[in-house]
């Protein structure tokens, strides 16, 4: 066998070999995408607890320099399971969030406070609240907007 036709062989080997594995790749991405929950080993995924906000985004509008104002984001858990909020996160000191600590219940509500400092801030504002909880997916991002003004 010349060298020529060990290339190809070699070639034709490889790319079979890379042709069924790619398939198994696809496979598990699929279902991944379809169930995360079970894809990730947690077979029922019937009893999840599911957060859902009556909304999103809050926008306090204009406000003056050094005021310091809240808005109580509300929300239910429309799913099966308790509703568990690990942690609830502001991307800055301004912004300051407070959510309950004890588990929701199926069917319960619950509230998630964030109370913005505009001291020393100016123009345009858009702070933002990362919720992780036990959902899937297990993030969700609540976001309060303003324009601050100073004041003559």
């Amino acid at each position: 066998m010349n060298i020529k036709t060990k290339i190809i062989i070699l070639f034709i080997i490889t790319a079979s070999i890379g042709c069924s594995n790619n398939s198994k790749t696809k496979e598990v991405t699929t279902d991944l995408i379809k169930n995360p929950v079970t894809a990730s080993g947690n077979s029922d995924n019937s009893k999840m607890p599911i957060i859902k906000f009556s909304k999103e985004i809050h926008d306090f509008g204009l406000l003056l320099q050094g005021e310091k104002v809240s808005y109580t984001f509300k929300f239910k858990n429309i799913g099966k399971g308790d509703l568990i909020i690990k942690e609830a996160t502001a991307t800055c000191g301004c912004t300051v969030p407070k959510y309950p600590r004890k588990p929701i219940a199926a069917g319960e509500q619950g509230e998630i406070e964030v109370i913005f400092d505009s001291q020393n801030r100016t123009g345009k504002q858009v702070k933002s609240v990362s919720v992780w909880t036990n959902c899937q997916p297990n993030k969700t991002k609540l976001q309060i907007v303003s324009e601050i003004v100073i004041p003559k």
